[in-house]
């Protein structure tokens, strides 16, 4: 079997080598895919990965990976499709923005092309991040570990749309790769995909692995959690809990974000830096008159009294109840205003002291 699961009656030997070679694989590797032109800036007294930070923009340390990220992050998935949005990006870093995330050609046509003129211009200076979405899988039943065979042709699938995102963006280097869009607890547990992530890292082609998934979120991230393998979790999370994709609504009967900080909480605890996606998504649903207000009733007083707008809300709430950032596909200006106000003000807004 390619995938282990938590709580299983027997580990071979063989898996438990396997496994030891793998992390010790990863912590001799680490320092081998940080860009050249970015290692003298990796290197302060404290510690952490320092990149343009400006006065007035709020940063936080992503997980493991030790970098002071920007607590909005540019979605350049969709916002950059086309070449749209592309005049913003020297806006949000003049802003304090270092964080950019984008996507595949295979499923965000042109938008790293687009993004790569800007890369090349603050090469070292900005975190950067892709992903690619993986292929379903011939006869894989939903719930069933994945065959050695399978996992092969998923790791061999990611690692051609990981050189081809490297080849669009113009680099050899990327800060961290995604599996994008797993819904499947199975994949997460690959160790064939985790294999191709320790040889490009290897190779100095990635920094970091994770995860992003818009269904069945917890149980994509309590398989992470279970693995120690992934030091990213971009989740599809909002103030009344796990948005679905699939139905473009609330994962029905999910918790409230306030219950799942048990869970965020043990994510953040393995290392896992948390990156929040689709917080005001359900707002804008297609058909969703009077939706403006759905997550009213989760917030306070001094919140509603605040000023903000429904969708500043919601991204001041999640920033406040467990991600480190949040990720946010803006296309305009006044967008791109909006989001850096909700991010600055959410600490005052949900302070206890």
């Amino acid at each position: 079997m390619s995938s282990n699961f938590k709580g299983s009656t027997m580990t071979t030997p063989y898996e438990m080598n396997r496994r030891a070679f793998m992390k010790s694989t990863a912590a001799v590797t680490a320092t081998a895919a940080v860009a050249p032109t970015a290692r003298a800036r990796d290197a302060p007294a404290d510690g952490l990965i320092h990149r343009s930070e400006r006065g007035g923009m709020p940063y936080r340390k992503l997980g493991r990976t030790n970098f002071m990220c920007s607590r909005l992050v540019f979605g350049g998935g969709a916002a950059l499709s086309g070449g749209r949005a592309v005049r913003l990006l020297e806006v949000a870093f003049d802003a304090g923005v270092n964080f950019y995330d984008l996507g595949s050609n295979v499923f965000y046509k042109g938008s790293e092309r687009a993004f790569a003129p800007f890369l090349a211009a603050h090469r070292g200076e900005i975190w950067v991040t892709s992903k690619a979405p993986l292929r379903p899988i011939d006869g894989h039943e939903p719930g069933k570990p994945l065959t050695v065979a399978q996992g092969k042709f998923l790791a061999d699938y990611w690692t051609g749309l990981l050189d081809a995102s490297l080849v669009d963006l113009g680099t050899d280097h990327v800060d961290a790769y995604y599996l994008m869009g797993v819904g499947e607890p199975e994949v997460v547990r690959c160790e064939e995909l985790h294999e191709a992530f320790l040889k490009a890292k290897q190779a100095g082609k990635v920094g970091h692995w994770g995860v992003s998934t818009h269904k069945r979120a917890q149980q994509v991230l309590e398989a992470m959690i279970g693995t120690d393998w992934y030091d990213l979790a971009m989740i599809a999370i909002t103030p009344a809990g796990w948005y679905d994709w699939d139905s473009k609504s609330l994962l029905p009967g999910t918790p409230a974000m306030v219950e799942l900080q048990p869970t965020l909480q043990r994510a953040r605890d393995a290392g896992i830096g948390l990156v929040g996606m689709k917080a005001a998504r359900y707002l804008s649903s297609r058909g969703g008159s009077g939706l403006e207000k759905a997550f009213d009733g989760h917030y306070s007083d001094k919140l509603m009294q605040s000023g903000l707008s429904p969708w500043q809300r919601s991204y001041a709430y999640v920033l406040a109840h467990g991600v480190d950032v949040v990720n946010s596909d803006m296309q305009n200006l006044a967008h791109f205003k909006e989001n850096v106000a909700a991010v600055q003000r959410s600490a005052e807004l949900f302070a206890t002291a």
